[in-house]
């Protein structure tokens, strides 16, 4: 891409403080993103030096932004939180109520299968991950609430449910009987029974 004329060549280069910080943030999105795919492939025991190398920094500079493992697989399990919180808005906009809720918690199903390898650290007694539990319930649990808020109003839903504990259910199923495809299909069918029973009468039998 060619210069502008018209604006001064000492105003093409940032200030060395804000192309440092600039920087440091595209760093930081590279060393989550190769984190989230090689804990995928390999687990979250993986050596930092594949995460390193697949970033395009060096271990210095992972150590530097994640000291711990444990901040490293925080950041992965935040991000991946925030984004199925944020597909709850665009799923709302997109579909009527019933088929909203639907679609979303089957995104969050595969959120949760995806991610087990995170969960089992998470729930290995370290303290460090003990303030994810209030991240996980802040930013899924409101999502979920509107969403069947608005599918009670719609008729789509007729049975009163706790958000909470309706995420607690599905993440159980999801847990249930291995890995694998099978598995997850498995996980899957028995979500979408789980949906269905929402809309059945409260008082039936």
């Amino acid at each position: 891409m060619s210069a502008d004329p018209s604006i001064p060549a000492a105003t093409e280069v940032p200030p060395p403080g804000r192309t440092q910080r600039a920087d440091a943030r595209q760093n930081v999105v590279a060393l989550v993103d190769a984190a989230k795919a090689v804990f995928a492939e390999s687990g979250v025991e993986a050596p930092v030096r594949a995460i390193a190398e697949r970033a395009g920094v060096g271990v210095g500079t992972l150590y530097r932004h994640f000291p711990l493992r444990s901040d490293l697989i925080s950041a992965v399990f935040r991000r991946e939180i925030d984004a199925c919180a944020d597909a709850a808005e665009e799923m709302e906009a997109a579909f009527p109520p019933g088929e909203a809720l639907d679609r979303w918690i089957m995104r969050y199903t595969q959120f949760v299968a995806t991610k087990r390898g995170l969960a089992a650290a998470l729930h290995s007694g370290d303290p460090a991950y003990e303030p994810l539990a209030d991240y996980f319930s802040t930013r899924l649990t409101p999502p979920l609430e509107r969403l069947l808020a608005a599918a009670r109003a719609a008729g789509d839903v007729k049975q009163e449910v706790d958000a909470n504990e309706f995420l607690g259910a599905v993440a159980n199923l999801c847990h249930v009987g291995g890995r694998g495809t099978a598995t997850q299909s498995r996980a899957d069918r028995m979500v979408r029974l789980l949906l269905a029973g929402l809309r059945s009468p409260a008082d039936a039998s």
